[in-house]
């Protein structure tokens, strides 16, 4: 997770995994014996944490003029001004994951650092 708004408190602490479900790792062993009286007792202990702390977040993917007006507002913000800003980005989008958030903000962090020349 990306951000600057504001930094997190000491007392805050944030995990974040792509399968929630997936916290502790889990090996045939660790599937019910036919013979145990609660045979899903092993399986819903280790899904506890997932069930207790998990939270979904889901990014969906931004429409290609939503990209744009991303990259436009975070490009103003930087003070960047840059007559290609849209070619590029939609040229950094279709080599770099697609239309997100996260790629908008990786265009502006590339041309910051220099990595994308200026037109001559």
């Amino acid at each position: 997770m990306e951000g600057d708004a504001a930094g997190s408190p000491a007392h805050v602490r944030v995990y974040a995994t792509s399968n929630r479900r997936h916290l502790i790792r889990e090996s045939f062993g660790d599937r019910p014996d036919p013979e145990e009286i609660h045979p899903w007792d092993t399986v819903q202990e280790k899904l506890a944490l997932a069930d207790r702390f998990g939270l979904t977040l889901t990014f969906s993917p931004l429409s290609q003029a939503d990209y744009l007006a991303t990259v436009t507002h975070l490009a103003a913000r930087q003070g960047i001004c840059r007559e290609d800003l849209l070619p590029l980005a939609l040229q950094w989008a279709q080599q770099h994951n697609g239309f997100s958030g996260r790629t908008a903000q990786q265009v502006i962090t590339a041309i910051q650092a220099g990595l994308i020349p200026t037109k001559s």
